[in-house]
């Protein structure tokens, strides 16, 4: 197609779409959804918990049940009961080795869509240096392209005609730091996505707090999440997809 970034090693696409695009492609993928399924799954992982993602209009619970695992709920629910849930601060020590499937409108469900690939691994802003030293050497392994897949938010009461993909900065900041250390050629999406991260690198706290997804955290209660999430490069945790379920890549 001559719309397509193909001559270039490194590549942005959006959402549900794009991730299809990029795995029928057969690309190395980095799912970026820092609010807040990446940056949940690496703190998760990074805390030895078994994460199994799975699209929200499936049965999660009863997948949870076939593999003895826990269905996670929504933010309030298992705020009341101290159950992990798709905040990521929810995860620590005590959630190791066991399992969890998580669903999302967004992040999950590009992982779903995109699982048959090289290699599916989770970026944000939380491991962008390493998740992009994971998908380098990955590339010189295998010669496969990388597409990084912000993932975007979903629009609520969208009309029978209109697209339901909000783009969310935060997850295009979250991409523009990965791309910032992946060595391949850049298309123009790509290094439009990487300016956009290098010019507001001094100023990721403020932007995320303030942007519509994280006004609509904080309107919930959820502001331990955005300081959470907005902080660059403090874990080298990088979740890779092992058929259904995360590992760590090493």
């Amino acid at each position: 197609m001559f719309f397509d970034q193909s001559p270039y090693e490194c590549r942005v696409e959006w959402g549900r779409r794009g991730a299809r695009e990029a795995a029928e492609r057969g690309d190395i993928i980095i799912i970026v959804d820092v609010l807040s399924f990446s940056s949940t799954v690496i703190t998760a992982l990074r805390n030895r918990a078994i994460i199994y993602p799975y699209p929200r209009n499936l049965d999660g619970k009863k997948f949870a049940a076939k593999i003895g695992g826990e269905f996670i709920l929504g933010r309030a629910e298992a705020a009341q009961i101290g159950a992990p849930t798709l905040s990521p601060v929810s995860f620590g020590k005590a959630h190791n080795n066991k399992k969890y499937v998580l669903t999302s409108l967004n992040g999950a469900y590009c992982t779903w869509i995109a699982s048959q690939v090289p290699a599916l691994l989770i970026g944000s802003l939380l491991n962008a240096e390493s998740v992009a030293a994971a998908a380098n050497q990955l590339q010189k392994q295998t010669k496969a392209n990388i597409s990084v897949i912000p993932c975007g938010e979903q629009w609520e009461g969208s009309g029978e005609y209109e697209d339901t993909l909000r783009p969310a900065i935060e997850d295009y900041l979250g991409a523009g730091a990965i791309l910032s250390y992946l060595e391949g050629s850049k298309s123009p999406e790509a290094e439009l996505c990487m300016i956009s991260f290098l010019h507001s690198i001094d100023n990721l706290n403020n932007l995320i707090w303030d942007c519509g997804s994280g006004r609509e955290l904080r309107g919930r209660g959820f502001e331990t999440d955005l300081d959470h999430c907005s902080r660059l490069n403090v874990y080298q945790t990088v979740p890779l997809l092992n058929k259904d379920h995360f590992i760590e890549y090493v």
